[in-house]
């Protein structure tokens, strides 16, 4: 334009033929130039503003809604050149939106009932006493269960879904079980096994069995694991007990042996014969005693008895009682009692009912009570004294409840107890049985929930042997967010907080979570407390970053790292690394880089813009805390992820490729040759 109009100018002077006025048609060409510039220049940014950045921003929120599930309708900014083009997005918005509200609804009419089922077996295998896991071939997690957790590790060490079953159990006897029971070709066929965890601190007995689908078997298997530290150790006190026992036994025996032979053949002297075999004598008496002392001992530790609630034990002495024709009543201290809760019924109900036979008593108040370091259980009546003698007679009778030969006395030794009648003052009569082991009840802690955590498909999910290669629905993630006293970690700021969530095969897992404070060892500003809350007397006795950072190390093991403006995280970690000797060499997603492929570097890319777009709500007492915006973070990459493959970027490495053409906005952290 500024040269045409230069070129008419100048084309006028020429036919004009006047020189002196050249300097008129020179002002007026640099005029008109500049008057022409600046109408480029309006109506390119009109353009930019009203046309092409709605029209850049107009795919992406679209790939929302038909990737993302998003409802709400698309609101643009300046959109009003675009015409009818945002009301016709707004109507297929609309139309996919209740052609997936009846599809869903026909969908969860159609599984609700089996939902309803998962649940019960859920529950069913949360509660059973036993750790389930389930592994794919390779040993990956795919199915575990509470007790699972408490056996195997807990607190970041703890299972995962998708991690190696071996960074939990020591890998040689899985391993060798699983092998032979590939090789047996017989797919009921089971192996037990005994195994370790990592630390080597719990003895585990496990049973293996192979997996079996439509296929056939070998695509994984399931293991069951119990807990058998305590019953080895006691196994083991009780073996070496009894060896001990018949070593020291066996020479004095031998030795009287001997001799009662030599008497026979009426070699040595009576003299002689008489200090051996009394100093024998002597040795084994004194054997015997301090062995059956040790065995006493034994017993009153109450290794092998189980807690028993008074008021449970109490009530079922009663339902026996009465089921024998005898009135009672029962008052009971809230307490634990360690005894056989079998036994002690059938001894106090047996001695009430003998009791009732002479015509002593046939009706009876039951009382539990704290007595010292245990409890002691009296069996109350009005009227004549029990003799120490008839009880004594009655103890020697059989325990008549389908015991065998166990006479009551044996019960009380087997409790480490006697029993003993007393009187008081008022007359009442009453039978005494210490409990020597009790504790009192406290109130009940809120309820740990007891979850099963799996996810099935990945017992059969194929793995990319690089990760570039991989489906980014394949991959691990684990999203993190950090609190810190600045916003200058080369100038000694320092984490307050770290907070991760893993997401694995599509699916953020709940339990799976990783959240801490962390001693910065320096004091936090008055204005970061202002942002995210945490103060320092709320970080005194946390643990510092070293520990911290190693502990994440592991909890990240394996996945892909994502967070929101990931530079600003990783720079305090790896300020680290040399500390902790090891390197977050993790492959690295960063949700403003995945923000700038969907929207355009155009668009704003806070965690509460991309948020809002993507229509999740962050509470606002979770907002700037660690947890609240790790798990804001985690829902957005789950909402990303489908988008993402919206636009054909499907692996990781086609991802990587698009986020390293916005460079100019945030540092890419991922090496250049990621595996």
């Amino acid at each position: 334009m500024v040269a045409a109009i230069g070129l008419g100018l100048w084309s006028g002077y020429r036919h004009l033929d006047q020189p002196q006025a050249m300097a008129a048609f020179v002002q007026a060409g640099i005029l008109a130039g500049f008057l022409g510039l600046g109408a480029v220049v309006w109506l390119w940014f009109t353009l930019d503003q009203r046309l092409v950045r709605p029209l850049m921003a107009l795919p992406g929120a679209m790939r929302g809604r038909a990737h993302a599930n998003l409802a709400q309708p698309i609101a643009l900014a300046d959109a009003g050149t675009l015409g009818d083009l945002l009301p016709a997005a707004n109507d297929l918005v609309e139309a996919l939106r209740q052609t997936r509200h009846a599809l869903s609804y026909a969908v969860e009419r159609e599984t609700q009932r089996l939902s309803e089922g998962n649940a019960r077996l859920e529950a069913l295998l949360a509660d059973v006493p036993v750790g389930v896991l389930m592994c794919s071939g390779d040993h990956l997690l795919a199915f575990y269960n509470a007790q699972a957790v408490d056996l195997m590790g807990a607190g970041t060490n703890s299972p995962g879904l998708g991690r190696p079953l071996f960074d939990y159990l020591r890998e040689g006897p899985v391993r060798h079980a699983y092998e032979r029971l590939v090789a047996t070709g017989d797919g009921d066929a089971a192996s037990t096994l005994l195994c370790t965890t990592r630390d080597g601190a719990r003895v585990l007995s496990a049973r293996m069995r192979l997996r079996t689908n439509a296929q056939g078997f070998g695509q994984g298997y399931v293991l069951t694991l119990r807990d058998v530290t305590t019953d080895l150790a006691a196994h083991a006190r009780r073996e070496g007990f009894l060896a001990e026992v018949f070593d020291r036994i066996r020479r004095p025996a031998a030795t009287l042996s001997t001799m009662v032979q030599a008497m026979d053949h009426g070699d040595g002297t009576p003299t002689r014969f008489n200090h051996v075999m009394r100093a024998e004598v002597a040795h084994l008496v004194q054997s015997l005693a301090e062995l059956s002392g040790r065995h006493d001992v034994e017993q009153t530790e109450g290794w092998h008895l189980q807690m028993t609630r008074a008021s449970d034990l109490g009530e079922g002495l009663r339902a026996r009682m009465e089921a024998d024709g005898l009135d009672v009543t029962l008052t009971a201290q809230d307490l634990y009692l360690r005894c056989n809760g079998f036994e002690v019924i059938a001894l106090v109900a047996g001695l009430a009912e003998e009791m009732a036979l002479v015509g002593l008593a046939s009706q009876f108040e039951v009382r539990m009570a704290e007595d010292g370091a245990g409890a002691m259980i009296q069996l109350v009546w009005q009227g004549e004294p029990l003799s120490m003698a008839r009880l004594s007679q009655w103890l020697t009778k059989p325990l008549e409840l389908g015991f065998g030969d166990v006479s009551r006395k044996s019960v009380l030794g087997f409790h480490g107890t006697e029993m003993w009648p007393i009187a008081d003052r008022a007359g009442r009569q009453a039978l005494c049985l210490p409990i020597l082991h009790a504790r009192r009840a406290v109130t009940r802690p809120e309820a740990i929930r007891r979850a099963v955590v799996y996810d099935f498909d990945l017992l059969s999910k194929a793995r990319a042997a690089k990760v570039q290669d991989a489906a980014l629905v394949d991959l691990t993630y684990v999203v993190f967010d950090t609190e810190t006293t600045g916003l200058l970690p080369d100038q000694g700021d320092e984490i307050v907080q770290i907070a991760a969530v893993r997401i694995v095969n599509g699916r953020r897992i709940e339990g799976e979570v990783f959240d801490t404070l962390v001693n910065p060892r320096r004091g936090i500003p008055a204005a970061s407390t202002a942002v995210h809350g945490i103060t320092d007397a709320m970080v005194q006795d946390a643990p510092g970053l070293e520990d911290v950072a190693a502990r994440f190390h592991k909890f990240a093991e394996g996945a892909v790292l994502v967070a929101h403006n990931v530079p600003f995280d990783m720079a305090f970690l790896r300020r680290v690394e040399g500390a902790i000797g090891r390197r977050f060499d993790n492959p690295i997603l960063d949700t403003v880089l995945l923000s700038a492929v969907i929207y355009g570097q155009q668009e704003v890319h806070t965690l509460d813009a991309l948020t809002h777009r993507l229509g999740i709500t962050i509470p606002e007492e979770a907002r700037h805390t660690a947890i609240g915006d790790t798990i804001a973070t985690a829902d957005a990459m789950l909402k990303l992820l489908p988008i993402l493959k919206g636009q054909g970027l499907a692996t990781f490495g086609q991802v990587l490729s698009a986020v390293r053409r916005h460079g100019r906005l945030l540092k890419d952290l991922n090496a250049p040759d990621v595996p």
